[in-house]
């Protein structure tokens, strides 16, 4: 039993998370760092820091850093920061990304007056920033590493099922499912077959963002909300730390032979029909 739990083991590796000081980007640093890996938390505000002390705190080794992942060359900077500080990089976990309520459509905003500006933002945050260029300037030096290493994007039910008033973010999650797709096989074939990239698509976690969506001021579910929890069969919203075990899983020597897949982790909330 114990030689099957060491595959899951994280020791000696290193682990970049973007977006690693929000809700779900936090829980899966401390996930990561409590299998046993050593973590820099990326993150656009000083809100890393209160990350990274409580990483070290439980005695992981942490670091945060500065990044701007709609900026190549700001990402460059991260990634040679950390290099500098850990000497290389195992793993790689896109938990940047979002929406915005310029980019959703409501009795407010029709479809048809929904601003280019904001539907490109959502695209470039999620899909740009939030995979393909971290995947660009930490892939550069992750193929080069003899034992290959782990890339997992975020991305969504949207992907799977598109949500009403969110065309901007279905679509760029759609994206990232795709991208992860191609470039697993593009990394396997041109460059190292030990470079593995997959993704995980979270169902409905509530956040700051979308918390006045789902939950009213008496703490009640809001229409939108019972709708969901109406057609998650598991009849709840995930924790932020239900995310942990399959991040620890494709991060690990126990998915050694998985690249290009995305998985759900939804409460069964794809699976179900609705009858």
């Amino acid at each position: 039993m114990k030689g099957n739990l060491e595959m899951f083991s994280l020791e000696g590796k290193t682990a970049v998370i973007t977006g690693g000081a929000g809700v779900l980007g936090s829980a899966i640093a401390k996930g990561l760092g409590r299998a046993g890996a050593e973590v820099a938390v990326c993150y656009h505000t000083v809100n890393a820091d209160k990350v990274v002390n409580e990483l070290k705190k439980e005695g992981i080794k942490a670091e945060g850093y500065y990044i701007d992942i709609m900026d190549i060359e700001k990402i460059k900077a991260c990634r040679d920061e950390i290099i500098r500080d850990f000497g290389k990089v195992d793993i790689l976990v896109n938990a940047a990304g979002g929406n915005i309520k310029e980019a959703i459509t409501s009795d407010k905003i029709k479809f048809f007056d929904l601003p280019l500006s904001a539907l490109k933002k959502v695209v470039w945050l999620n899909l740009f920033g939030g995979a393909i260029l971290p995947a660009q300037v930490f892939g550069e030096v992750m193929v080069k590493n003899k034992e290959g290493g782990s890339i997992i994007n975020i991305s969504s039910m949207n992907a799977f099922r598109p949500l009403t008033g969110r065309p901007g973010y279905a679509a760029a999650k759609a994206a990232v499912s795709n991208f992860t797709q191609w470039l697993a096989v593009h990394f396997a074939q041109e460059y190292n077959k030990k470079l593995r990239v997959n993704a995980i698509a979270p169902g409905f976690f509530i956040n700051d963002r979308n918390r006045s969506e789902l939950i009213d001021e008496e703490g009640n579910l809001t229409l939108r909300g019972k709708a969901i929890i109406s057609h998650t069969p598991m009849g709840k919203f995930g924790d932020p730390e239900d995310l942990i075990g399959a991040c620890i899983w494709l991060a690990s020597d126990a998915a050694k032979f998985v690249t290009g897949i995305i998985v759900p982790i939804d409460g069964g909330f794809n699976a179900f029909s609705g009858v």
